[in-house]
């Protein structure tokens, strides 16, 4: 997530003194955690998405079918907030204006308020939290066990890659492709940790693979943070329209939250909605920092849907279908796995690829069992986005309370701290396997039925935080006629021949344009044509 400085205010302010104390009337409050923290968006902590979650079908593997190769693009974890004036930004603001107060006046908070009068704010801005690190780790060993454990053949108990083969030559190093962020995750796909010889000074933990740093903050070509490439989505309207619509939703859903809490403030603090909205955000980042906030407990369950709608409609309207660059923000990604399908290098660039970097075994290995990308929230957005996977077409509400419960873009189960997108080759014995309706464990590669020898038909699954993705959703129907989210990889790379044209690379990022009303909800299919 990038750092948003031009974000316009929308205040309610609110005047204790000139409003009765139960003016909102009763309101239940939610304070099972569990429930709460399932709508805070890109700031939730990652859990799985049930297989079906995307409404696929039929989740099982196929009978004489097998993953054979796996590509990971891999979200950070828990961090702490960003600078951003919806995010961070807003955060320390009001914890500053809460500060200057209990300094300044004897006058106390009172009730679940009580905290503020000792309340400090304790969080710095961006970096990767403990939890976070631990989240990052448990996604290594996750990646493993469903995944590293068949593409590797491994052998009972094994619990983690092994650098050699089983005649004890050296395997090829994997590659992983990182701003910053891979060590955690590979500490637990590698497993230097828990080895079965016990390595307590954890030795060597990089020896068995590499790793290609790619810089960001710039204006370098790099797919793994393409807005720094893409001039119109560091432009102040282009770039965040999300923004705007989110603070234009605030006033919306909080006015009351903002009544309820005032009672509770003494006569010469007055609260604003937007203090209000910090006050939920700080809870969801706390919570992924200490593990706890006073925080939390101020809100009622519409309250925390609409807080995770204000973050769906930034997103979709910053990164996904909403916005004019929306595409061509992910199509370099999209670029990059269609080569590594094909097995060819790129040689030059006409997105966010950085062709340096693409045209070599050392830096873009060809044909691993596994790819590792390590990412960001928008990253995915736009990758699916990119791919016209049309599941998550319809826009978030600008101005429902409550949200839909049943929009399919709800971004706590898109990208949630930790989230991960994985594309799935899979080799079958038929070239039409029959759909498998349930879950089956594979303890081994050929339990069902499979062999390398014959699995000559290849197809395309992927899998967002785990829930298989309807790839029967891409336009134009390419995909059509699975059950359980497979497509014929043949038709997966037809299905993306216009993905480059669709997302009208140059003018979206170049080109001389204007957003006439940033809150007007406006459909842009996340392009933009000259």
């Amino acid at each position: 997530m990038r750092s948003f400085f031009g974000a316009i205010f929308v205040v309610v302010a609110v005047q204790a003194r000139s409003l009765p104390r139960q003016a909102s009337g009763p309101a239940t409050l939610l304070t099972d955690l569990s429930t709460i923290s399932q709508y805070w968006g890109e700031i939730t902590p990652y859990s799985d998405n049930p297989e079906d979650y995307f409404h696929v079908v039929d989740v099982g593997m196929p009978s004489g079918c097998q993953v054979e190769q796996a590509h990971l693009l891999q979200r950070h974890a828990n961090r702490f907030p960003t600078s951003g004036a919806d995010d961070g930004g807003n955060n320390e603001r009001f914890a500053s204006k809460v500060l200057n107060f209990t300094k300044a006046s004897t006058s106390m908070f009172t009730g679940p308020l009580a905290f503020l009068n000792s309340y400090h704010y304790e969080m710095t801005e961006s970096y990767l939290t403990g939890l976070g690190a631990s989240t990052e780790f448990m996604a290594g060993v996750t990646f493993w066990n469903r995944y590293g454990r068949t593409l590797y053949n491994a052998s009972v108990g094994q619990l983690a890659y092994n650098a050699s083969f089983s005649n004890s030559a050296a395997r090829p190093k994997p590659v992983l492709r990182t701003t910053s962020h891979e060590i955690n995750w590979a500490l637990g796909f590698f497993g230097p940790s828990f080895e079965i010889v016990p390595n307590p000074n954890i030795t060597n933990a990089s020896t068995p693979f590499n790793v290609v740093v790619i810089t960001e903050g710039g204006t370098e070509n790099n797919t793994l943070a393409s807005y720094d490439s893409c001039t119109n989505d560091n432009d102040a309207v282009i770039g965040y329209i999300g923004d705007s619509d989110l603070f234009s939703y605030i006033p919306k859903y909080l006015k009351n939250a903002t009544v309820r809490i005032q009672q509770y403030a003494p006569e010469n603090f007055t609260f604003t909605t937007n203090d209000t909205y910090a006050m939920q955000s700080i809870c969801a980042y706390e919570n992924g920092y200490l593990g706890t906030s006073d925080f939390c407990y101020l809100f009622t369950q519409v309250e925390w849907e609409s807080f995770e709608n204000t973050l769906d409609m930034q997103y979709y309207f910053d990164y996904a279908y909403g916005n004019p660059t929306g595409r061509a923000q992910g199509i370099g990604y999209v670029q990059e796995l269609l080569a590594r399908l094909n097995n060819e290098y790129i040689t030059s660039s006409n997105s966010s690829v950085n062709s340096t970097i693409d045209d070599n075994a050392a830096e873009f290995p060809l044909g691993q069992a596994f790819y590792a990308d390590f990412s960001h929230d928008d990253i995915i957005i736009s990758v699916l986005t990119a791919l016209s996977l049309d599941y998550f077409r319809n826009p978030p509400s600008l101005t429902q309370v409550p949200p839909d419960p049943n929009r399919p873009f709800i971004l706590s189960n898109l990208t949630p701290f930790g989230a991960r997108l994985v594309t799935e080759v899979i080799g079958c014995a038929s070239a039409d396997p029959a759909p498998v309706p349930a879950h089956r464990t594979q303890y081994y590669p050929s339990q069902y039925g499979y062999s390398a020898a014959n699995a000559t038909n290849k197809f395309i699954r992927m899998r967002l935080n785990n829930g298989i993705l309807p790839l029967n959703t891409i336009r134009d129907g390419a995909c059509d006629g699975r059950t359980d989210g497979m497509c014929a990889m043949g038709k997966f790379i037809g299905s993306q021949a216009n993905a480059y044209k669709l997302a009208n690379y140059d003018f979206a990022c170049f080109g001389n344009y204007t957003v006439a009303d940033p809150t007007s909800g406006e459909d842009y299919d996340g392009t933009i044509s000259a």
